[in-house]
């Protein structure tokens, strides 16, 4: 079967490409392998002294010590934290800005514009660094705030698109009902455009959270920073590539455990999921009742009469 875009790829061309994916996975597998190889391999320093493999035995006895977890535990905690809030205020603030950003009034419309696009357009890390220094907030609320300012303007734009994909019938509906404009927004477009764009949604908490490690910068006692400042500083720096290694491990377990979530809501809330399975029974019309019994009355009243 062929495409108004492209042909379909014949046998020669499917054996080709399953051919070129099988090299490439062995060489990726290769150079993963080399690298390892390589990590592990003991290094000599400028002075002649020898260092153990990044893998030595000697690099990780560290974690036997309760503390390293305990630290590892309560930075882990700092940045769910910070995320936790971060996120919702970010939920408020995009449903703030896609509410001004389809205002009809040219007076909140075009603020709520320069307002968005200039957040988006400012770096997370300036963000941050300018809300500590010029309003003294602390290192946890000068994270959260540019985290829910940044990410809610990204979060505003996909409402925003999602409303304006709806069919202009919804709001019609609305309107013709005794609806005022807002109450219509919010009452039946807003809620069909969030589902929809629920998934880009949590997509975008998940670099929410990524961003938590950019508070190390200004004190804030996160992850990266309790695993690469505080532990390998404490237990020197022959443990700096394993602390590296654990923290992110923990970074990935975090991310893809969103990201898993992200996915199965989208498959919950997409398409598929509302869709309604329908049997060989004809409809039910409420006022002639069910059609199959109106037939075997039929029937049966035939058969007596003959």
């Amino acid at each position: 079967m062929s495409s108004v875009l492209y042909d379909a790829p014949g046998p020669k061309s499917r054996a080709r490409s399953r051919l070129i994916s099988v090299i490439g996975t062995i060489i990726l597998a290769a150079g993963l392998l080399a690298l390892i190889v390589v990590l592990g391999l003991p290094k000599a320093s400028a002075n002649g002294a020898v260092q153990p493999g990044l893998w030595d035995i000697s690099r990780w006895d560290v974690f036997n010590d309760l503390l390293v977890w305990r630290t590892l535990g309560f930075g882990a905690l700092a940045t769910l934290r910070m995320a936790a809030v971060a996120a919702v205020f970010a939920l408020l603030i995009g449903v703030l800005f896609s509410f001004g950003r389809l205002s009809a009034s040219a007076w909140i419309r075009v603020p709520t514009t320069v307002l968005l696009e200039f957040f988006r357009g400012m770096p997370v890390l300036l963000m941050m660094l300018f809300i500590l220094l010029v309003f003294a907030t602390g290192s946890f609320w000068a994270g959260v705030a540019a985290l829910s300012v940044y990410n809610g303007a990204i979060i505003g734009e996909a409402l925003r698109a999602g409303i304006n994909a709806l069919p202009r019938g919804q709001r019609e509906a609305g309107l013709a009902i005794g609806l005022t404009p807002v109450a219509t927004r919010f009452r039946i477009e807003f809620p069909q455009a969030f589902r929809q764009m629920l998934p880009i949604i949590i997509a975008q908490l998940v670099v929410l959270l990524k961003d938590t490690s950019l508070a190390f910068i200004v004190g804030y006692n996160e992850l990266l920073r309790a695993g690469l400042n505080q532990l390998a500083n404490f237990f020197g720096d022959q443990y700096k590539f394993s602390f590296f290694f654990i923290v992110l491990a923990i970074y990935l377990t975090l991310n893809l455990s969103l990201s898993w979530l992200a996915r199965r809501i989208a498959k919950r809330t997409g398409p598929q999921a509302g869709s309604v399975t329908t049997d060989s029974a004809a409809p039910v019309d409420p006022h002639l009742g069910d059609p199959h019994a109106v037939d075997a009355e039929s029937r049966s009243h035939a058969s007596q009469g003959g």
